[in-house]
């Protein structure tokens, strides 16, 4: 056996353990890191061609291995922009200049300077923009409609009613009142039985104040030929339209933006009349319910329960485990803002890393492919929870004893194939 050759080899170890320190290393300084996986290195054996009598010592290569498929435990926070993954994807995030990578440290907080939510290796969060009510048109295999999140512009929302419905009980001992003095007529001699207003919003959310007016106009009597069934007019007005002064609202300087007729049976049920739309003054059609109004021998009640809003500042954005990042504002109303994709490759192992715990696509780990959370294929995202290192602190500790006792062998080897050397120089004196 060549001495030369046995120095080679020897370096070759120690080179290679020099190479699982430094994966050591790395792991250990990374395992409180958010979405960190934990690097390794494997060894295989180099074999030189030797003789049947004589042996050549070979050398030992390395391959320093990522576990990025490896799942790493939750951490739960109480930051709403904290983000994880669970089970298969990547987050697809984009650098200062442009670049898109992927990674799965989620800690994402709102950029003072640009509003976008950036983790901690500075990489801006990308996704769909639904805040239209469009349904984000997703390139499957490429990052083509991405934008960056940017909750920083969230500021004030108004949401226009759209329904209602109205809860009420009609004395059924009222007085019928004329037909020419109905309230339907907008006469100033217009005649009621029961008024409450409601209110309601715009698209601007400015208050619309409307005038319910509930006025008996047929009394049943089985005698009659047809016979009659207790009958009521319901009529809506914009309050802003009503005569200021005097003893009435009427006339209206417009007319009734609804008139409905309802019918009761014997039973004090409604039968006819259940709803009735209309459009709100600068507003969106709005359809009431009044299915739930009767005709009973007790006294007049009535509630009302009305969407929309009037403008509020967003108290909060949170994420759903689809992606899906909305705003909550002080009414409790929610707008959805983002759509967020989930990445994933065919082999995440083979993953490319790059500076700031993130990963580029290459051609060993296969092409890239976008998803939403919960689809066939990828994890879901969970809110309020940021994913471990899958560093373990014990087994690098051990891993490191390992190394420094298997260097401390090859340095041994390199120092007795050195002083054979000696031994062998020496033979010439």
């Amino acid at each position: 056996m060549s001495l030369y050759g046995t120095l080679r080899t020897s370096v070759s170890g120690m080179n290679a353990q020099s190479s699982k320190l430094g994966t050591i290393s790395d792991n250990i300084a990374n395992s409180s890191t958010t979405g960190y996986k934990k690097a390794s290195t494997e060894f295989s054996s180099l074999i030189v061609d030797s003789g049947i009598s004589e042996y050549n010592s070979g050398s030992v290569n390395t391959k320093i291995a990522y576990g990025v498929s490896e799942q790493g435990t939750t951490n739960n926070t109480t930051s709403n922009t904290d983000l994880m993954v669970s089970g298969d994807g990547f987050f697809v995030v984009q650098d200062t200049s442009g670049q898109t990578v992927l990674t799965r440290a989620g800690n994402f907080t709102v950029d003072a300077s640009t509003g976008n939510l950036v983790n901690a290796a500075g990489y801006t969060l990308m996704a769909y923009d639904i805040s239209g009510g469009q349904d984000p048109s997703v390139v499957v295999n490429g990052t083509g409609g991405l934008v960056p999140v940017n909750i920083g512009s969230v500021t004030l929302s108004a949401v226009p009613t759209t329904s209602g419905s109205i809860t009420a009980n009609l004395p059924s001992s009222s007085t019928v009142v004329a037909a020419a003095s109905l309230p339907s007529t907008n006469a100033a001699t217009a005649a009621y039985t029961q008024k409450s207003s409601v209110s309601t919003y715009d698209s601007l959310g400015n208050q619309v104040t409307l005038d319910v007016y509930l006025t008996k106009t047929v009394a049943a009597d089985a005698t009659a030929s047809p016979p009659t069934v207790d009958t009521w007019e319901m009529a809506v007005y914009n309050q802003a339209d009503a005569t200021t002064g005097g003893t009435t609202s009427f006339p209206y300087s417009s007319a009734a933006l609804a008139t409905q007729t309802l019918k009761f049976d014997s039973s004090g049920q409604i039968t006819s009349g259940t709803s009735t739309s209309f459009a709100i003054p600068g507003g969106s059609t709005v359809k009431l319910d009044t299915s739930k109004v009767t005709q009973l021998a007790t006294s007049y009640s009535i509630s009302a329960t009305m969407n929309g809003s009037p403008p509020s500042a967003a108290s909060s954005v949170k994420v759903n485990s689809d992606g899906t990042v909305y705003a909550v504002d002080g009414n409790g109303n929610t707008t959805n803002l983002y759509k967020i994709p989930l990445a994933t490759v065919q082999s995440p192992d083979n993953l490319t890393p790059v500076a700031g715990n993130a990963y580029q696509v290459n051609q060993n780990s296969g092409a890239l492919q976008l998803g939403f959370g919960g689809d066939a294929g990828f994890g879901s995202i969970k809110s309020n929870a940021l994913e471990n290192s899958t560093v373990d602190m014990a087994s690098e500790l051990t891993e490191m004893i390992v190394a420094q006792r298997d260097y401390t062998a090859n340095s041994k080897v390199f120092q007795t194939g050195t002083e054979l050397l000696d031994v062998l120089m020496s033979l010439k004196r």
